[in-house]
């Protein structure tokens, strides 16, 4: 009896099941399939995310040097045109305000998918459109697509990539940039190519949404996890987001740099061309602008999020546009490459604003709210900002006044951006 009791419990011990060479050999497989599936995934989805980044800003910047060409085929008055160009941050806050609930409900991954399909038609639509009213119509709801995919890739980044989001962030950034020069400098070369129809120029762009729609249905086939955890959005639908400060300064400094941005995309082409020079150059300038944010677009979010603070960032960025637009100012033809380069650089905020996003909070629930409180607020702050510099240009008949006021704007960004770039976490302060 005594041998059988002292040798049971060790039977067990010496023999364990799991240690059959057969059975861990095929545990071993199973965790390298494993292992390989989910580093296949993860690139997947890094895919993902770069080609819709690069569709978020085709829609507007593909349409400024058709604007003409449509107006004339449209019958659009000068009125309408105008409005185009506070249509994309109306529709940004707009649509961008309701993503979080949308994402709790049906999962970021599935909004990003409907958002690429929304992009997809109404490019596609509108290259068809018979009137004013249906091109607006069809151009909202591919702005759409892009208000809740500006929100909430970086919650998709926060989710599935949360030890990589400076990298992530940057890959993005530069996948966008990427996407708005491409826009403005090809969308003319290839409508002549394609026959000189404004609707085959416009209405290319929809391919290209198209395969980030198909990549996206993809992804979301093969990871079948959309959705937050119950626990996770019950904690976002508490979080009193109105009491963070930083929040608030998140929401200000994106404002502020969007602002800026768009001024640039607007009018920076006319302030060259007063200047003396061709309009060729001075869309290659732009151009140039714009294409400057690619590779600082993906090296600055990972140097961002490797600090403690972004406040570095910051200073610097203003202190390149003020440069800039005071050189625009001073002497716009003389050192137009220069001015152009440094604007650009200054519009560099973009995507550190997005990194200190992805970083000022916790979960990828609360950057779900995040991302939408500074980026709806930011884009209806920025609304009046190209309409009032022109104002300004028509008033004065220069442009002295409309880059002092944009240089001037860089001294607020700069305090709040200072106080949205320390090390904080929302849920702490409203916590």
């Amino acid at each position: 009896m005594a041998t059988a009791t002292s040798t049971e419990p060790t039977t067990p011990a010496t023999t364990p099941p799991t240690s059959h060479p057969g059975a861990s050999s095929a545990r071993t497989a199973a965790q390298a399939r494993a292992d390989r599936r989910a580093r296949q995934l993860g690139a997947l989805l890094a895919v993902a995310v770069a080609v819709a980044a690069f569709n978020l800003r085709p829609v507007v910047t593909s349409l400024g040097p058709l604007l003409e060409r449509v107006r004339t085929d449209l019958g659009m008055s000068a009125a309408v045109a105008g409005l185009l160009t506070a249509v994309p941050s109306f529709c940004f806050a707009l649509f961008g305000f309701a993503a979080p609930a949308l994402s709790r409900r049906f999962g970021p991954t599935v909004v990003v998918t409907a958002g690429m399909g929304a992009i997809t038609l109404g490019l596609a639509a509108r290259a068809f459109a018979g009137g004013t009213a249906v091109f607006l119509l069809l151009t909202a709801v591919a702005l759409a697509g892009v208000a809740v995919s500006n929100v909430l890739i970086p919650v998709v980044i926060k989710r599935y990539f949360p030890d990589r989001v400076g990298p992530m962030i940057g890959l993005y950034s530069m996948a966008l940039s990427a996407g708005t020069a491409l826009a403005a400098a090809v969308t003319v070369p290839l409508t002549g190519a394609l026959g000189g129809s404004w609707r085959v120029g416009l209405g290319i762009w929809a391919s290209a949404a198209g395969l980030a729609l198909v990549i996206w249905l993809v992804t979301l086939v093969l990871r079948r996890d959309g959705r937050q955890a119950p626990g996770e959005a019950r904690a976002v639908a508490r979080l009193p987001i109105l009491r963070s400060r930083t929040a608030w300064a998140l929401a200000g400094f994106f404002g502020l740099q969007a602002t800026g941005a768009y001024a640039t995309m607007g009018w920076l082409p006319q302030i060259y061309q007063d200047a003396g020079l061709s309009a060729g150059t001075s869309g290659l300038l732009l151009a140039v602008t714009m294409a400057i944010g690619v590779p600082i677009s993906f090296v600055l979010p990972n140097w961002a999020a490797r600090r403690g603070d972004q406040r570095a960032f910051v200073v610097v960025l203003a202190a390149f546009g003020i440069a800039g637009y005071t050189g625009l100012a001073l002497a716009p033809a003389g050192g137009a490459w220069l001015w152009a380069v440094l604007v650009g650089l200054s519009n560099c905020a973009f995507p550190l604003t997005l990194t200190m996003i992805g970083l000022r909070a916790r979960t990828s629930g609360g950057v779900a709210q995040l991302s939408a409180f500074a980026q709806g607020l930011g884009y209806l702050f920025s609304i009046p900002g190209p309409i009032l510099i022109g104002l300004l240009y028509q008033g004065t008949g220069g442009w002295y006044l409309p880059l002092g006021f944009l240089a001037a704007l860089l001294l607020p960004q700069l305090l709040i951006g200072l106080r949205a770039a320390r090390a904080r976490h929302i849920e702490d302060e409203v916590g």
